[in-house]
């Protein structure tokens, strides 16, 4: 049996098996272009298979050697990958600049870095594990733009080709001068692999004069400020002075480019990722290092604590309510992973758990306090009383006490909301019943959240929370 064969095997047994049979049939029938920077999401919507089950299955094939796991910044503008890692550790949580957008960005982790996996070269060679023998065409789709980017199967390289007035490959130490013909358009000379861009703006009246033009290309380049030409002949002289090959290309940039970035798709973002409970088992090392400091717009907390387990361990004894309290903290956790959440830490008896969005915290709420009650109901007594708090907001992703954790005022708030929670009540707040799915959810039960202004501990301003009875 091959290695190859070996991995697979691996992966059957530790995935759903339409996830696993997927993602065999990809690495074995898929195109070189399928099996670089594979945006999970999109490889899950095609064939009709459940995001957080595809997600779990490229991080299982990753965890034996499959898949490698990227780590790309992107341009939110252009959607181009501005910096590409292996390691979540080395993406720097300084400012990014776009030359194509001719923006500068602080990285936030669920708007610019998305996961991307692309298969080993291992287990199967593709053209992008040799990208300096990319043409300018597939380099842009492979490489360059991010996966959020909804490019089309058919018909992408016509597109590209009729935005592209000229373009050439030029060796390291190599000089070339290309003659063409200026548009009455806006121009960017955008070189792909050092991401140098020159801005001209063709217009006024067409000149039969020949214009001059020279670009110097080095890792050292900076964001060349707007030239104005008129439509007719240039001359355009380019040196390379890089250690690979660039490719310049003479780009119009007009309504088709323009139309092609507006078309985006979901993405698998680093925030997704990092409150992914299969991630989490799986890479406990590979998050953000101990002095990174990466911010997230929008992450929510839920927060639980078990009410009168003092009490409980009084009543039954230490052993006996160890296990009762353990056996809780695995119904929790098994109830966050289906909501595609993950348990951050357990503090004495007490849950901290983060969500992609505030809609799969409260489903999580209500069905924890269900199944706090199935348990009450099954012994016969009230020892499971579960008080939860739910908010959304920014914060900032760290590394405390060799775990991943995060930061920030958002998570003081969701902390103090759950401590106003009684038996088995669910706090939340504004933030969170402001989101449409998290109301539909309550709506279709027929809960109906009683509102109240609250001071919460360490909080100048009053909170606006909300009872779900």
């Amino acid at each position: 049996m091959s290695e190859t064969s070996s991995l697979f095997g691996l992966l059957r047994n530790s995935v759903e098996p339409g996830v696993a049979e997927a993602i065999e049939g990809l690495v074995k029938d898929g195109s070189d272009r399928d099996l670089c920077r594979l945006n999970a999401l999109a490889f899950a919507a095609k064939r009709g298979l459940g995001e957080e089950s595809t997600i779990a299955g490229f991080l299982h094939a990753a965890s034996i050697g499959l898949f490698d796991i990227s780590w790309n910044v992107l341009c939110p503008g252009c959607g181009g990958v501005l910096d590409s890692n292996a390691t979540l550790k080395t993406v720097a949580g300084s400012e990014y600049v776009c030359s194509l957008c001719a923006e500068g960005y602080s990285p936030t982790l669920d708007e610019m870095v998305e996961v991307t996996f692309t298969v080993s070269p291992r287990v199967r060679r593709i053209a992008a594990h040799t990208p300096d023998d990319l043409p300018l065409i597939e380099y842009l789709r492979q490489l360059y733009w991010g996966s959020g980017v909804d490019l089309p199967e058919e018909g992408y390289e016509a597109l590209i080709e009729s935005m592209v007035v000229e373009d050439v490959e030029v060796a390291p130490g190599e000089k070339v001068v290309l003659s063409l013909q200026l548009p009455a358009e806006f121009i960017i000379v955008f070189e792909v692999v050092t991401h140098a861009v020159q801005f001209i703006d063709v217009k006024g009246e067409p000149t039969k004069e020949r214009q001059n033009l020279s670009l110097v290309y080095d890792r050292g380049h900076v964001d060349n400020q707007t030239l104005e030409m008129r439509p007719g002949p240039v001359r355009i002289s380019i040196e390379n002075r890089t250690e690979g090959r660039v490719l310049p290309a003479v780009l119009i940039a007009g309504d088709a480019l323009h139309d092609l970035l507006a078309k985006r798709r979901p993405f698998l973002t680093a925030n997704r990722l990092l409150s992914n409970q299969t991630f989490r088992d799986l890479y406990r090392t590979d998050t953000v290092a101990v002095d990174q400091r990466l911010k997230i717009t929008s992450l929510t907390f839920l927060f639980t604590d078990l009410r009168g387990s003092t009490e409980l361990y009084e009543r039954v004894g230490d052993l006996t309510a160890f296990d009762m309290v353990r056996s809780h903290f695995q119904v929790l956790q098994d109830i966050v992973a289906s909501e595609a959440g993950a348990v951050v830490k357990t503090i004495g008896d007490a849950v901290m758990a983060t969500f992609p969005s505030p809609d799969r915290a409260v489903a999580a709420a209500l069905r924890m306090r269900e199944a706090m009650q199935a348990l009450n109901e099954k012994s016969g007594r009230q020892d499971f009383l579960l008080k939860i708090g739910v908010h959304e907001g920014p914060c900032i992703a760290v590394m405390m006490n060799d775990r991943q954790d995060y930061f920030g005022q958002t998570v003081n708030i969701a902390s103090r909301v759950q401590g106003l929670a009684t038996a088995q009540s669910i706090f939340v707040t504004s933030s969170v019943m402001d989101n449409k799915n998290s109301a539909g959810i309550l709506e279709a039960r027929s809960l109906k959240p009683v509102s109240q202004d609250r001071n919460l501990r360490g909080i100048e301003r009053e909170v606006r929370v909300y009872a779900i009875p």
